[in-house]
């Protein structure tokens, strides 16, 4: 990939402009023993290390789950200002820009990664309208979301744009492989669409939940968050479909059943037999219900074909266990109880759905063990699971909860800690912010520990699956309910499955 005599500064940038145009997926090998031997024998405390390739080779060590310390940014700092970033670098865009894309691989505890997106944040906005494009886009793009915590697609088909603006440092032939890659894989994601919408149409839940929103094309979104590379179809597909089948029982449970339909309908689906389909009180249940029998019936199909039969008893309980919490928060709002702060974060655990889909990708999953599905179904939700549902529960809860609250709907997270805590919407609304930035450290936290510990024997591509599903969260909660409203993802939705690259 990289030439023989290129320094490990033109390596490690030769990666970066690789990875971030959609290709490092095509020399994941190359590119590990690549930074694996930077790792092992270039120090990052060396002079030879601006700011902005300290910056980019600690993100991309990180980001390959390398366990390189933060300490490498105290050669920066000024010593006679109160160990603050020196501000020699506060007016130089493309320092800082770096050190702001590292700073979203930070940790706990890690106070020099905290100043720095509070340093880099402050200067970028305040630099931006003096910029020039493409750096100013590249900025705003930046500001408005990181690479670590977006959807990689969503990332790739933005940096062509930049990339094809900078004449400076542009390689024709990458970036035209990049624009081919792009489309091709954008083809491959047409003709999965297509699948898709012949099984929407054809599983009555399109015409027949009317009450329900139809969420298709951003369920397949989630699917290509989890996995967007072109070997994970049946990923994609199932999680979409997935995605699409638990809103329609989410709205059910929301916004369509009486508490005793309610639980009649979760009653029989703990007894999953579809003889008992008869007893439940509407169509629209009915419908739901052999959907999602018939779904979990093909899923058994495709797992005896992948040898992932061990995969099945999981799946289902994690879908019966989904409908029990759903209808434990829908009993706490009728009854106008309620619960503690603590209650409702482990319901949420649940809710999130994160069980339902990582168990039903399964079949698509080749290295997946039983022993894996072990760890993602235990008893005590391990730390990765938790982070991930946490980044994308209290966003959620932050972005609908005026929502919800002129809907009259009063059993919010912001309710719940207002109560427990008893503090303001806006101190409610604060904590949640920090609460999913605290969320993203226990997941940078276990995703570099997974490289470095005997005890993780997670497949990495199952492992970034799960911390895939923060970067979905972000992407439709950070900023709005874009999943309620997907109207704000418009744009994105139509350049990553509609319009392909200009060659």
């Amino acid at each position: 990939m990289a030439e023989e005599n290129n320094t490990p500064i033109e390596t490690i940038i030769l990666i970066d402009t690789i990875e971030r145009l959609g290709l490092g997926y095509h020399f994941e090998y190359e590119i590990e023993k690549q930074l694996e031997q930077i790792y092992k024998f270039h120090h990052l405390h060396s002079p030879e290390y601006d700011l902005y390739t300290t910056a980019l080779q600690f993100r991309l060590l990180r980001q390959h789950r390398h366990n390189v310390s933060s300490d490498v940014f105290n050669k920066f700092k000024d010593n006679n200002n109160d160990d603050k970033f020196d501000y020699k670098f506060a007016s130089n865009a493309k320092e800082l820009l770096s050190l702001y894309q590292a700073a979203h691989l930070r940790v706990h505890g890690e106070k020099i990664l905290e100043e720095a997106l509070v340093f880099t944040t402050h200067h970028l906005n305040l630099m931006l309208p003096q910029l020039v494009s493409p750096l100013r886009d590249e900025v705003k793009q930046a500001l408005e979301q990181s690479v670590h915590t977006g959807i990689s697609r969503i990332e790739a088909q933005k940096y062509i744009s930049l990339y094809e603006a900078n004449h400076d440092a542009k390689s024709e032939m990458i970036l035209k492989l990049a624009k081919l890659d792009f489309n091709f894989i954008q083809n491959l994601y047409k003709k999965e669409l297509i699948l898709l919408m012949r099984w929407w149409n054809n599983c009555g839940l399109k015409s027949n939940v009317s009450y329900s929103r139809d969420r298709i094309l951003e369920g397949y979104l989630w699917g290509v968050t989890c996995r967007f590379e072109p070997q994970y179809s049946y990923v994609r597909i199932a999680y979409a479909k997935s995605v699409e089948l638990l809103t329609k029982i989410n709205d059910t449970y929301d916004n369509y059943a009486t508490i005793e339909e309610a639980k009649l309908f979760t009653d029989i689906l703990e007894r999953w037999d579809i003889n008992e389909i008869d007893n439940l009180p509407t169509e629209c249940m009915r419908i739901i219900y052999k959907c999602t029998l018939n779904l979990y019936e093909d899923y058994e199909r495709e797992a005896i074909e992948q040898e992932k039969i061990f995969a099945v008893p999981f799946a289902i309980e994690a879908m019966k266990q989904l409908c029990r919490a759903y209808f434990r928060k829908m009993k706490w709002f009728m009854e106008r109880q309620l619960p503690t702060f603590d209650e409702y974060i482990s319901n949420s655990w649940i809710t999130s759905c994160i069980y339902v889909f990582y168990t039903f990708i399964v079949p698509g999953m080749k290295f997946v063990t039983k022993e894996n599905i072990d760890w993602l179904m235990s008893d005590e939700p391990n730390r990765l699971i938790v982070g991930a549902s946490n980044v994308t529960r209290y966003l959620n809860d932050l972005t609908s909860y005026e929502r919800e609250k002129k809907n009259g709907i009063m059993l919010t997270g912001i309710e719940c800690y207002m109560k427990h805590y008893g503090v303001s919407k806006q101190e409610a609304m604060k904590k949640f912010v920090e609460l999913a930035d605290e969320g993203w450290k226990d997941l940078n936290t276990e995703w570099i520990n997974s490289n470095n510990n005997n005890n993780y024997s997670i497949p990495k591509d199952y492992f970034e699956g799960v911390l895939n599903y923060a970067r979905s969260g972000e992407v439709f909660y950070r900023k709005s309910d874009f999943y309620s409203d997907p109207e704000g993802l418009a744009q994105q939705i139509i350049d990553l499955f509609v319009d392909p690259i200009i060659i």
